[in-house]
């Protein structure tokens, strides 16, 4: 059973991992990328969703940052294909720094 919205795909759990286990320079990176990309393929938030991750306890990995909170809002509200584009982008960059 699926609980969370990024449990469906494979990728898409797989760059969730990725992203919860580097250090927070690096997830802040990544979030300024993955805002940038859904923006440019006219992704839009809900306006009272940012504000509703911050009216309940912090009980996700990703809500300790506000604009960590933010990318992960736009990463759920984009389209399953987006989303897919998104993961892989963020897979090929974490590899890619940790090379470095």
């Amino acid at each position: 059973m699926h609980k969370r919205w990024y449990d469906f795909d494979p990728t898409v759990s797989l760059s969730v991992s990725l992203m919860r286990n580097v250090d927070e320079q690096t997830q802040l990176k990544c979030a300024d990328f993955i805002i940038n990309y859904a923006k440019e393929r006219d992704v839009r938030l809900k306006s009272s969703t940012l504000n509703d991750a911050f009216n309940y306890i912090l009980r996700r990995w990703y809500d300790k940052d506000e604009r960590i909170a933010e990318a992960f809002e736009y990463f759920q509200a984009s389209p399953v294909g987006i989303q897919k584009e998104i993961s892989l982008e963020v897979i090929s960059f974490l590899q890619y720094s940790e090379l470095y």
